[in-house]
């Protein structure tokens, strides 16, 4: 079963390096993966069977084949340091939905490598309520060295003793390429337990994880009264844009998703396809745009676009 899910992963990365390579779009790959499936309808029912973390929103739920993996890799992936905060949140919301679906006691290990630590600090307690979480339900570890943090996340995954493992790591460190993200993937397979593997400002690489969710954030909405207007000037529950950038759709697809602070559960944010769920893309201008601020002259450079390009990039 192991040796199985390691060849899949090893194909993939594969798939995925050489599209790079070659300039091809990463939308193909999962065109080529949904072949696959049709060519082996079992492994496809096999993989449906497995337990899901559901978002409880339908659309969102479907992309994902019905939820993300609570026995494998999930990556939540940044591109820029402003949108820490954004990723930490959504990474906290899914902790929340993961305790109230499984009703588990077990705490959660939240782990971060120094220079993450160092750039974002650790989840603020008082903040925790907003998810629904107790400050007891956290545990944190900060291993001064990479080798001892992915020691530490096998062994947190190998116990069983955890509802699931947040790794927080912060580019994309040479020491940490596909060969470990398997290995991790491959003991959360085993144990049975999700890890959420949390990169901030990390460009794509190749990666064992079922899935691959880019995080940025969206305008929140005006705050609804109970007559159901909206409030003028107000803002109203934090709003997550997420982009599915690996499964096995043959698209990425962007959702905007509004968290409930009260509820405590996600909902489909403004701006939404309310049949589809996917969101507007960036390209939609408003209508009224007003007058463009020049850009600061030191702001942080947004990544290039993945070019035709890309022989001799370091994978990891």
């Amino acid at each position: 079963m192991a040796g199985n899910a390691r060849a899949q992963e090893t194909i993939f990365a594969l798939r995925e390096q050489i599209a790079k390579l070659e300039g091809r779009p990463l939308p193909a790959l999962a065109a080529a993966e949904q072949a696959d499936l049709a060519q082996d309808p079992e492994n496809h029912a096999s993989r449906l069977d497995q337990p899901r973390l559901l978002l409880g929103v339908d659309a969102v739920d479907n992309a994902l084949e019905g939820g993300l993996p609570l026995d494998g890799m999930t990556e939540i992936r940044t591109t820029l340091t402003a949108d820490t905060g954004p990723a930490t949140g959504f990474a906290l919301a899914l902790a929340s939905q993961l305790k109230k679906q499984e009703d588990a006691d077990a705490p959660i290990l939240w782990m971060g490598d120094v220079v993450s630590t160092q750039e974002g600090g650790a989840p603020y307690p008082p903040g925790l309520k907003q998810f629904g979480l107790n400050p007891q339900d956290i545990l944190y570890a900060s291993p001064r060295k990479l080798e001892d943090a992915l020691w530490l996340a096998e062994t947190a995954l190998v116990s069983g003793a955890l509802s699931a493992t947040i790794f927080e790591i912060r580019g994309n460190p040479k020491h940490f390429g596909l060969t470990e993200s398997r290995r991790l993937a491959l003991r959360a397979k085993t144990a049975g337990r999700p890890l959420f593997l949390l990169r901030h400002v990390a460009a794509e690489e190749a990666s064992s994880a079922s899935f691959r969710l880019l995080v940025e954030p969206a305008p929140a909405a005006g705050r609804r009264l109970p007559d159901g207007s909206v409030l003028g000037g107000s803002i109203g529950h934090p709003v997550f844009r997420l982009t599915l950038e690996k499964s096995r759709n043959p698209a990425p697809l962007s959702f905007l998703l509004e968290w409930n602070p009260h509820d405590r559960q996600f909902s489909l944010g403004p701006d939404t396809d309310r049949d589809t769920g996917e969101a507007f893309t960036h390209g939609n201008s408003p209508t009224h745009p007003g007058t463009r601020l020049s850009a600061s002259a030191d702001r942080q450079d947004r990544p290039k676009t993945l070019g035709s390009v890309v022989a001799f990039e370091q994978a990891s």
